[in-house]
């Protein structure tokens, strides 16, 4: 096959493969926001069903001791081995590319650690793409950053 070839082949197969996109709409910025709202207080309530329901089968979390897939992030919610009591949000930034959403939190989250009260400043970054039945949460990163640690929009 030439090399001119093999470059058509590769583009069809690329092509068939796209999914399709979702339009996002005027309105997304503010969806994401309520969203993200919503889901650290389904966090907080330890709320295994809403969450199940935002995360892609696909995601991953990356916390301080560890990095793990989405039955794993939803049965330490729901054991309460780490308890979201609270994220006080104080800054919040959302891009787009296409149908996925980047949303940036600077928040202080108060939670209980496999038993211990701790509270952490951190820039927690969300990655949600818009499929047919709305937002799927990506990505949930936590990154530890000090107090004075701003975003920049």
């Amino acid at each position: 096959m030439s090399v001119l070839g093999s470059c058509a082949s590769q583009n069809n197969l690329s092509q068939n493969n796209l999914s399709t996109t979702t339009t996002v709409g005027p309105n997304a910025e503010q969806e994401l926001r309520a969203l993200s709202k919503e889901k650290w207080q389904w966090m907080a309530d330890k709320n295994v069903d809403k969450l199940a329901t935002l995360f892609h089968d696909k995601s991953k979390f990356v916390h301080m001791s560890g990095t793990w897939k989405k039955d794993e992030e939803l049965e330490i919610i729901k054991s309460g081995s780490i308890w979201y009591k609270n994220a006080d949000v104080h800054d919040v930034a959302v891009e787009f590319i296409d149908d996925t959403a980047i949303l940036w939190n600077r928040i202080t989250l108060q939670a209980v650690v496999r038993g211990q009260e701790v509270s952490n400043e951190f820039t927690v970054t969300e990655v949600y793409k818009k499929q047919a039945d709305g937002w799927k949460l990506l990505d949930l990163t936590f990154s530890s950053v000090r107090d004075t640690h701003s975003i920049r929009h």
